[in-house]
Protein backbone atom coordinates (compact mmCIF):
# COMPACT_ATOMS: atom_id res chain seq x y z
CA UNK A 1 0.00 0.00 0.00
CA UNK A 2 1.72 3.49 -1.29
CA UNK A 3 2.02 5.88 1.97
CA UNK A 4 0.81 9.40 1.80
CA UNK A 5 3.82 11.52 1.91
CA UNK A 6 3.77 15.19 1.01
CA UNK A 7 6.75 16.56 2.17
CA UNK A 8 10.36 16.34 0.35
CA UNK A 9 12.36 13.46 1.18
CA UNK A 10 16.02 12.22 0.26
CA UNK A 11 16.70 8.62 -0.44
CA UNK A 12 20.18 6.98 -0.96
CA UNK A 13 20.63 4.23 -3.25
CA UNK A 14 23.30 2.93 -5.97
CA UNK A 15 24.26 0.10 -7.90
CA UNK A 16 24.60 -3.86 -6.29
CA UNK A 17 28.42 -3.50 -5.95
CA UNK A 18 28.31 -0.03 -3.96
CA UNK A 19 30.78 1.45 -6.32
CA UNK A 20 28.09 4.08 -7.64
CA UNK A 21 26.19 5.86 -4.97
CA UNK A 22 23.96 8.61 -5.28
CA UNK A 23 21.05 11.15 -3.49
CA UNK A 24 18.05 11.88 -4.84
CA UNK A 25 15.12 14.24 -3.06
CA UNK A 26 11.92 13.41 -4.29
CA UNK A 27 8.70 15.72 -3.78
CA UNK A 28 6.37 13.53 -5.80
CA UNK A 29 6.16 9.40 -4.88
CA UNK A 30 5.06 8.79 -8.23
CA UNK A 31 6.83 6.46 -10.38
CA UNK A 32 6.38 4.94 -14.06
CA UNK A 33 6.23 1.48 -14.67
CA UNK A 34 6.86 1.53 -18.58
CA UNK A 35 6.48 -1.61 -20.44
CA UNK A 36 9.00 -1.21 -23.47
CA UNK A 37 11.39 -3.34 -24.13
CA UNK A 38 14.24 -2.20 -22.24
CA UNK A 39 12.69 -0.83 -19.26
CA UNK A 40 10.49 -4.06 -19.17
CA UNK A 41 13.85 -6.35 -19.30
CA UNK A 42 15.56 -4.25 -16.31
CA UNK A 43 12.65 -3.74 -14.37
CA UNK A 44 12.84 -0.25 -14.48
CA UNK A 45 10.95 1.98 -12.03
CA UNK A 46 10.77 5.64 -13.50
CA UNK A 47 11.29 8.56 -11.29
CA UNK A 48 12.08 11.56 -12.98
CA UNK A 49 13.76 14.23 -11.22
CA UNK A 50 15.01 17.60 -12.00
CA UNK A 51 18.87 17.47 -12.32
CA UNK A 52 19.14 20.07 -9.00
CA UNK A 53 17.41 17.07 -7.02
CA UNK A 54 19.86 14.36 -7.88
CA UNK A 55 23.56 14.07 -6.70
CA UNK A 56 26.15 11.35 -8.16
CA UNK A 57 28.56 10.65 -5.09
CA UNK A 58 30.41 8.39 -5.94
CA UNK A 59 31.84 6.21 -8.80
CA UNK A 60 31.07 8.52 -12.23
CA UNK A 61 34.51 6.45 -13.06
CA UNK A 62 32.54 3.28 -12.64
CA UNK A 63 29.42 4.67 -15.30
CA UNK A 64 28.90 3.37 -18.74
CA UNK A 65 26.45 4.56 -21.20
CA UNK A 66 24.45 3.02 -23.63
CA UNK A 67 22.35 4.31 -25.83
CA UNK A 68 19.97 3.08 -28.64
CA UNK A 69 17.50 4.09 -31.34
CA UNK A 70 17.34 7.83 -31.45
CA UNK A 71 20.48 8.30 -29.31
CA UNK A 72 18.81 10.88 -26.90
CA UNK A 73 18.90 8.60 -24.09
CA UNK A 74 22.18 8.15 -22.07
CA UNK A 75 21.39 4.84 -20.26
CA UNK A 76 23.92 4.30 -17.42
CA UNK A 77 25.35 1.65 -15.84
CA UNK A 78 27.79 0.58 -13.51
CA UNK A 79 30.60 -1.13 -15.33
CA UNK A 80 31.05 -4.04 -12.59
CA UNK A 81 28.58 -5.11 -11.45
CA UNK A 82 26.14 -4.39 -14.63
CA UNK A 83 23.01 -2.45 -12.52
CA UNK A 84 20.89 0.52 -14.05
CA UNK A 85 20.64 2.76 -11.09
CA UNK A 86 19.72 5.61 -13.21
CA UNK A 87 20.30 7.42 -16.56
CA UNK A 88 19.16 10.84 -18.64
CA UNK A 89 15.95 9.76 -20.44
CA UNK A 90 14.64 10.57 -24.02
CA UNK A 91 11.42 12.04 -22.57
CA UNK A 92 12.92 14.85 -20.09
CA UNK A 93 16.66 15.19 -21.40
CA UNK A 94 17.57 17.44 -18.91
CA UNK A 95 16.60 15.02 -15.98
CA UNK A 96 17.46 12.39 -14.27
CA UNK A 97 15.65 9.17 -13.94
CA UNK A 98 16.04 7.30 -10.81
CA UNK A 99 15.58 3.13 -10.66
CA UNK A 100 13.34 3.35 -7.92
CA UNK A 101 14.00 -0.34 -7.42
CA UNK A 102 18.17 0.96 -6.52
CA UNK A 103 17.19 2.98 -3.45
CA UNK A 104 18.39 2.08 -0.34
CA UNK A 105 15.76 -0.12 1.79
CA UNK A 106 12.78 -1.18 1.19
CA UNK A 107 11.01 2.10 0.00
CA UNK A 108 9.08 0.82 -3.18
CA UNK A 109 5.87 1.31 -0.85
CA UNK A 110 6.19 4.85 -0.79
CA UNK A 111 5.66 5.39 -4.03
CA UNK A 112 2.45 4.81 -6.62
CA UNK A 113 3.31 3.18 -9.56
CA UNK A 114 1.54 4.07 -12.81
CA UNK A 115 1.59 2.05 -15.90
CA UNK A 116 2.85 3.76 -18.84
CA UNK A 117 2.82 2.12 -22.68
CA UNK A 118 6.18 2.91 -23.75
CA UNK A 119 5.68 -0.25 -26.39
CA UNK A 120 3.48 2.58 -27.82
CA UNK A 121 6.41 5.51 -26.71
CA UNK A 122 5.62 7.92 -29.87
CA UNK A 123 1.39 7.75 -29.25
CA UNK A 124 2.06 8.00 -25.28
CA UNK A 125 4.87 10.55 -24.65
CA UNK A 126 2.87 13.77 -24.27
CA UNK A 127 0.63 12.17 -21.17
CA UNK A 128 4.03 10.85 -19.72
CA UNK A 129 5.58 14.92 -20.24
CA UNK A 130 2.69 16.29 -18.72
CA UNK A 131 2.52 14.06 -15.57
CA UNK A 132 6.42 14.28 -15.01
CA UNK A 133 6.39 18.49 -15.18
CA UNK A 134 9.33 19.09 -12.94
Amino acid sequence: MTKNINEPIAYEGGCHCGAVRFRVVVEKHKVDDCNCSICRKKGFLHLIVSQEQFTLLQGEDKLTNYRFNTGVAQHKFCCICGMHPFYIPRSHPDCIDVNVRCLDGDVISNFEIVPFDGENWEQNIDKLRKQNTI
